[in-house]
């Protein structure tokens, strides 16, 4: 097996009643412990890019190998079920439940797992909460402010320790100190666990400590 977490070939993406590609990657590859930035102009394709990478969305052409497994050759139960089993996501939406509480909204991956969550679990999840600064657990998503919501979501991706953590904007709505808190956890939990981190993001600072930084412009990846 490949030492790679990530195996990109021939990726075409090309939507209906379009005459070109969004975009067209030839090739990418990035460690299993790696890290990679994606930054590029509003409707350059990130969050396309960001969704066929996490099987979200299926490319138009191409192949996307997560550790030896081609999730385009998957159907859309097979996705999910790999999706919740390696992939921490940060959406820039969030995806938080609105009439569910900070540390229940971080707990929700691990319910698809557990009858009844361990409670290590739960510590990790206050321990996750207090390190991005919410120190609010029970209270509910819907009265949180738009960076708090952030930080539950960074906190949630984390919960399970996965082998490959993906961010789209993870910092955009966060002021300066939270922003280098979140980005900070990222990071560093990515690293102590051995996992592969894709952040897409426009902030400079955060994409400067990852491993490799590239530009999606003009439906190509720059700097790879």
């Amino acid at each position: 097996m490949s030492d790679s977490a990530l195996e990109l070939r021939e990726l075409a993406m090309r939507f209906a009643g379009e005459d070109d590609d969004l975009f067209a990657i030839e090739a990418l590859d990035l460690p299993a412990a790696g890290s990679l930035g994606i930054a590029g102009p509003s409707g350059a394709g990130k969050t396309t890019l960001f969704n066929c990478l996490a099987g979200i969305e299926l490319p138009t052409h191409g192949a996307i190998r997560w550790h030896g497994t081609d999730i385009c050759a998957l159907n859309e139960s097979q996705r999910d079920r790999w999706r919740r089993a390696t992939l921490g996501l940060v959406f820039q939406d969030f995806h938080l439940l609105d009439g569910l509480s900070a540390l229940d909204n971080v707990l929700l991956p691990a319910r698809f797992a557990h009858w009844r969550l361990p409670p290590p679990l739960r510590r990790r999840a206050g321990q996750l909460l207090e390190r991005v600064g919410v120190g609010q657990f029970k209270r509910p998503a819907a009265l949180l402010s738009r960076g708090e919501r952030q930080r539950v979501a960074v906190a949630r991706a984390l919960l399970l320790a996965p082998p490959v953590l993906m961010a789209d904007e993870p910092t955009a709505s966060l002021d300066p100190h939270h922003r280098e808190q979140a980005g900070d956890l990222l990071v560093s939990l990515a690293r102590e666990n051995g996992a592969a981190l894709i952040v897409i993001s426009h902030e400079q600072a955060l994409l400067d400590r990852l491993d490799r930084r590239s530009e999606l412009r003009a439906g190509r990846l720059h700097g790879i």
